[in-house]
Order: C-alpha cells, then structure tokens, then sequence
C-alpha cells in the first residue's frame, strides 16, 4: 500500500513550500483522496484502526472529509463534517452532519505534520460536548505531531508514516 501510496502522490520538481522554503520533492495528499480506488483500499486498511467504543467519525476540512466519508462506508459510524471555523450563515455549525455531543468521536485526518490542526479542532469539538481521546489519520509525516498531540490527551494511530513511504520508494519495504 505505502509503494501505491508513494508513486500516487510524490512530486518532483521545484516546489515552494508554506515555510518560505523551496524543494525538490513534494508529496500531494489530494493525489491519493481525488482516486476512488486507492482511497477506498486506504479507508479499508484505516477501518482496523478505528478504536472499539467510537461513536461519531469526524473528518477535518478539507482532506479529511473525503477519507472520513470513505471510511465511515467501510465502518458503518455516522460521520461529522468539522470546519477550520464555524460558518456564519445557516446553521453556523463547526461540525456538520452527525451530532457530536456527549459522544465519543474519532478525529480523522489525511497527513499529520504538527498536528495543529488536530489540536485545534479537538478542542473546539470538545467544547461542544464530544469525548475525544483519539485521532487516525492515513499517513504520519514523523515531524512531532503524534508528540504534539499526546501532549493535549490525544492519541495518534496512522497507517501509514512517512519511513514507509521512503522505505517504499528505495524498494526496501519488502
């Protein structure tokens, strides 16, 4: 899965990053959540990691919501819709769709780095009265945010993390 994952979505070029800094190499998320096949293999493999007790799932906006929406197919749980903000308008919700209070939700994330945004929204999810304990998300970058989130009482699960992806790439994964 890492190798399908790996030659799906790494980039090579020039590519300026959100740091200010330029690289060679990029790997695109959308590339692996915009291919119904390889996404629904992803959420297959990521329903194993769904812990016992989970009532709601909720994917973050945006690369979230189409690996929530997968994965709540293959597990049968509810899915919540959670914005970086609560819209202004209409039902000015910060999660759409299933209800989030005194429920014990899973956050579902397509790549970690900091694990800020996890944070963040496990907050705001929270306040809103959800129990959550836990985080999934389909590729780790192994840059601190499992730590980070462990920090705020949150358990990471990946299936996949970014040593799998280069182990895959250098064919060493056998």
């Amino acid at each position: 899965m890492a190798r399908e994952v790996d030659a799906a979505c790494r980039l090579r070029g020039e590519f300026l990053l959100r740091s200010g800094r330029t690289a060679t190499e990029y790997f695109d998320k959308y590339r692996f959540e915009a291919d119904p096949v390889l996404l629904d293999a992803l959420a297959a493999r990521l329903a194993a990691l769904v812990p016992a007790g989970t009532e709601v799932l909720a994917g973050l906006e945006m690369g979230g919501i189409a690996v929530v929406t997968t994965l709540g197919r293959h597990t049968g749980l509810p899915c919540a819709f959670v914005r970086k903000t609560a819209k202004e308008y209409g039902t000015a919700r910060l999660a759409e769709g299933a209800d989030v209070t005194g429920r014990r939700v899973l956050v579902v994330e397509d790549v970690v780095t900091s694990g800020g945004q996890i944070a963040i929204s496990t907050r705001q999810l929270r306040e809103l009265g959800a129990t959550v304990e836990d985080a999934v998300c389909v590729i780790d970058r192994e840059e601190g945010g499992a730590a980070a989130l462990a920090a705020d009482g949150i358990t990471l699960s990946a299936l996949l993390t970014r040593s799998d992806l280069d182990r895959a790439r250098a064919g060493t994964d056998r």
